[in-house]
């Protein structure tokens, strides 16, 4: 009997709400036709916009903190990886290894800290201030529902108020029903118009902390991850000093035209031609006989200045003619100079180019050789290099250790700067060889 009470109680129950939601589709079906009126809030449904608002961008804020976070965690794996790539290539006998791998440690503790307090801290947040929407939200609808409710009881009483025959016991019965919905709602709807707004104006403070939380944390790591990168850097420059003969340098790839064999490499002309510059060989050919005649022709090389065929070609002094100034710096100069070059020094210091006299000579700078001119603009790229412009005539010298010079560059001072200062050590360069064509 007992299962068949409970049984019969169910049905009933299943029965009324039933008839509850038919009743409440009968009430919208008038309501929207017009034959019913609908009580209207607008106060509560503005407050309903706003909780439907801050939903969405709860909602949203919870999806990019979750994206955020998965970046953080991205970032670990990241930079554990690297530091993996590190202790492996970091040989043992290195200087810093244990150092090195105790960074390494330390930054994985601290990439996952950071991750975790993300997670306390703003994510679990997070989740708790979105947690009570759905229960509101639930609440909102049944509030709905029971206005449905109340509407559907008064108008059902005025019906029977204004109906031509008159029950007096269904009317009353009908007063009945409309107070108990009017009081169910009225409940919901108090409750409801005290806690939207609450809601509302909470979330400033919420936004506040949360991102509060996040910068505060952020800052934090960072500043601790800065310390770290530090450290490891100081490692690695231990590293590089005791190790500094094997440092890695980049080098630029030689020229074609003139390749590169030290630190300098000249760069190709502004019309990718280089300028046509004489090339300097060594004379190997034996000496002439003692007994040669004076002024016998010697057969000319290309590549021999006009000055070098002039001296032996019968204008060379004997030795022993030069004055004591002039056999130092012609000493000077064959030590660390080709045979062409030497001839040529010697035959500018002691003979007559192009109708100069050696007195003349006396104006140029000390171990000149020979003379360019620039056929184009060139920017100089280092302290020790001449800046040039297309027209420049360049006084050409020896180096003074002959090892330093790079294949493609000469040593020079600009003539306009000699005249002006007579002071080599102020004014002379290197220049690349192939911006200038040789004058004289």
């Amino acid at each position: 009997m007992a299962e068949m009470g409970s049984k019969g109680v169910t049905a009933g129950k299943i029965a009324s709400n039933v008839q509850k939601k038919l009743t409440r589709a009968q009430e919208k079906v008038l309501q929207k036709l017009g034959k019913a009126d609908e009580t209207k809030d607008e106060q509560f449904e503005q407050c309903v916009q706003n909780f439907n608002k801050q939903l969405t961008e709860g909602t949203r804020l919870q999806k990019d903190l979750r994206t955020y976070l998965a970046s953080v965690k991205a970032m670990h794996e990241a930079s554990k990886k690297l530091n993996e790539c590190l202790q492996e290539v970091y040989e043992p006998d290195w200087p810093g290894r244990d150092e090195a791998n105790k960074i390494a440690e330390n930054n994985d503790l601290l990439w996952m800290d950071y991750h975790q307090k993300l997670v306390d801290q703003a994510l679990l947040t997070m989740d708790t201030y979105l947690g009570q929407f759905p229960d509101i939200k639930s609440r909102i609808a049944k509030r709905g529902r029971k206005l449905v409710d109340y509407d559907s009881a008064r108008h059902h009483y005025e019906s029977l108020q204004t109906a031509k025959k008159k029950d007096e016991v269904k009317i009353a019965k009908a007063e009945e029903e409309l107070i108990k919905a009017q009081k169910v709602f009225e409940e919901m709807n108090v409750d409801l118009q005290e806690e939207l707004p609450s809601l509302w104006n909470s979330r400033v403070g919420f936004y506040v902390n949360t991102f509060q939380s996040i910068a505060g944390l952020e800052e934090n790591f960072h500043k601790e991850m800065s310390k770290l990168n530090q450290n490891l850097n100081d490692v690695l420059v231990s590293l590089e000093k005791q190790h500094g003969s094997n440092t890695f340098t980049v080098k630029a790839q030689p020229s074609d035209n003139a390749p590169a064999k030290g630190n300098k490499s000249p760069s190709p002309p502004p019309d990718g031609s280089p300028a046509a510059t004489p090339e300097i060989r060594v004379n190997h050919e034996p000496e002439a006989a003692s007994g040669a005649t004076p002024g016998a022709s010697i057969p000319k090389s290309p590549s021999q200045p006009a000055e070098a065929l002039e001296v032996a070609g019968g204008t060379q002094p004997a030795p022993g003619a030069q004055e004591p100034g002039e056999t130092a710096a012609s000493e000077a100069a064959s030590s660390s100079l080709p045979a062409v070059v030497v001839e040529t020094f010697s035959a500018t210091v002691n003979g007559t180019v192009e109708g100069s006299s050696g007195a003349g000579r006396l104006d140029l700078p000390p171990g000149f050789m020979f003379k360019v001119q620039a056929q184009h603009d060139y920017t100089a790229t280092d302290t020790d290099e001449l800046q040039l412009k297309a027209g420049d005539v360049v006084l050409v010298i020896p180096f003074q250790n002959p090892e330093e010079q790079d294949e493609g560059w000469l040593m020079g001072v600009k003539e306009s700067d000699w005249n002006q200062h007579k002071e080599l050590e102020k004014c002379r360069g290197v220049f690349p060889e192939n911006f200038t064509e040789r004058v004289q």
